[in-house]
């Protein structure tokens, strides 16, 4: 009997879950990059300040992170193997991205609680996708 059979529904729901998580971090990338300069300019001043001040590499690695996610958790839907070096490649963007907002910029100085919520839920979500896909790597639910 092929041991993929015996995958839990609660993996393929929280996958799902994952691939619409990191969707949303897609639509927000593309938001963010395709935003004609009215729709910028009706963003509140700090978020056009923090906006225009986020050096290139940084959001380069916005584009990795979201990108990698998006595909790590399609392949996590697809049971591929490969889906962990997708999550840890967005999950090191994750880290140069927060780095540079966080430290660098100076960011949380700049944020109400909700953003700050959000910046801390985007770490934590990539740290429990790479544990799931480690965890269906280790019961064989991956080829």
């Amino acid at each position: 009997m092929n041991s993929t059979t015996n995958i839990p529904k609660w993996f393929f729901v929280i996958a799902v879950l994952a691939v619409v998580w990191n969707a949303l971090g897609v639509m927000a990338y593309l938001s963010m990059t395709f935003m004609s300069t009215e729709e910028f300019m009706k963003l509140p001043e700090t978020q056009r300040n923090l906006e225009l001040a986020m050096p290139m590499w940084a959001k380069a690695a916005f584009a990795i992170a979201v990108f990698a996610g998006f595909i790590g958790s399609l392949l996590l839907v697809l049971k591929k193997s490969i889906a962990m070096f997708a999550l840890v490649l967005s999950f090191i963007a994750v880290c140069v991205q927060q780095y540079n907002f966080i430290y660098l910029m100076d960011g949380f100085n700049f944020i109400d609680s909700s953003a700050k919520i959000m910046t801390i839920m985007i770490i934590v979500v990539g740290v429990l996708l790479i544990g799931l896909a480690h965890y269906a790597n280790s019961k064989n639910w991956l080829k």
